[in-house]
């Protein structure tokens, strides 16, 4: 058998375990929480067979710093602490079929940071999508107001995805099809900018063929106070 063929089959029989396809989502784009008060962030885990037995990891990111492995949870729901000093600040376990959640006790500002679930999948590690924690007693506030711009120059279709006055700054955006498949091929992303009130606008661009008018595109977004997707009137 050649070597070529070899790594073939091997390739495909991870596929086939689902071993190759490992997905982690965070659903929470962000969590504001008050000082002294409990973070529970979600992390659903999908294409692992026996999620029971997987050994799910912890990591929490600053900027500017390395991210920092704080415990994992093993195959027999037991804790591994990376610090002794962590025990008393999170907690972690398996709920369901597929999700893990970490708790963030006793809050405070110094506990800010991005926190990642990760699993190690043939040999490399697999990210979640992050949840950014923010302190503060402000609380979250959801888009003011939301909507879908459309233009046509030359032979082309430009669509604004516009979402305008919302708190925290932390926000998902993607453009996905009628199959609520993302769409990332002529997609630009804008920066969140400050509006007013200490909230938050950002906006994306879609591009089309001028001769796309059978199919309908939405602007799809994620945010701590609210999921919606918006479609062209």
């Amino acid at each position: 058998m050649s070597r070529r063929l070899a790594v073939l089959i091997v390739l495909l029989s991870l596929l086939s375990n689902g071993q190759a396809q490992v997905l982690l989502q965070q659903r929470q784009p962000s969590l504001t929480k008050r000082t002294s008060s409990t973070a529970v962030i979600d992390c659903k885990v999908e294409g692992i067979d026996d999620f029971q037995d997987a050994y799910i990891h912890w990591y929490r990111h600053i900027p500017s710093r390395a991210p920092e492995r704080l415990l994992y949870v093993t195959s027999t729901a037991q804790i591994s602490y990376d610090k002794d000093s962590y025990k008393d600040k999170y907690h972690s376990s398996k709920r369901g079929k597929n999700t893990c959640t970490l708790s963030v006790k006793d809050i405070r500002e110094d506990d800010e940071g991005t926190y990642y679930c990760a699993y190690c999948s043939v040999g490399n590690l697999v990210f979640g999508t992050g949840t950014k924690l923010i302190v503060s007693n402000k609380g979250n506030s959801k888009p003011e107001n939301s909507e879908i711009l459309q233009t046509k120059h030359k032979d082309q279709l430009l669509y604004v995805c516009l979402i305008e006055n919302f708190y925290p700054e932390v926000i998902r955006v993607q453009w996905v099809d009628e199959a609520n498949k993302e769409v990332t091929k002529n997609v630009i992303k804008g920066d969140v900018w400050k509006s007013t009130n200490d909230k938050y606008s950002v906006s994306t661009w879609l591009t089309l063929p001028g001769n796309t008018t059978n199919k309908n595109y939405y602007c799809k977004y994620d945010h701590e106070s609210t999921t919606i997707l918006k479609t062209h009137q």
